[in-house]
């Protein structure tokens, strides 16, 4: 799929790049990640999260970059098919956000700061939540 295919909102500091307009997150997990580029960032996010989600009928992956002054909070998931949002998918999610291999290289694309140099990306607190 090419990347005209995709729809890209910029919304002051909220980038979201979807398949589908409008974008819904039906399933979604949410981390900090030091500064990079956006749209960058997204589109390597989306690429694991759909590798993961790729036997679901239905899933459209979404992704949402939201800047603060020193960091950003990164939203991904998706639109869900006919299937429901089960534990185990939320915790395969979770897993795609949480892989260190995956983090730096998402980070190191998107041309921000190494992992190793700036911390392990942890979960967002939910007070820092996008809008």
């Amino acid at each position: 799929m090419s990347a005209r295919s995709w729809h890209v909102e910029r919304a002051g500091a909220r980038l979201i790049l979807s398949r589908r307009r409008p974008a819904r997150f039906d399933l979604s997990a949410q981390m900090r990640v030091p500064l990079a580029g956006r749209l960058r960032l997204a589109h390597q996010v989306r690429q694991d999260v759909w590798r993961a989600m790729r036997g679901l009928r239905g899933f459209t992956p979404v992704v949402e970059v939201t800047r603060f002054a020193d960091h950003m909070i990164l939203r991904a998931g998706g639109q869900m098919g006919p299937a429901p949002v089960t534990p185990a998918l939320q915790a395969r999610l979770e897993r795609v956000l949480a892989c260190p291999q995956r983090q730096a290289r998402w980070i190191r694309c998107a041309g921000g700061v190494a992992a190793a140099e700036w911390g392990t990306p942890e979960p967002a607190p939910a007070a820092e939540a996008a809008p």
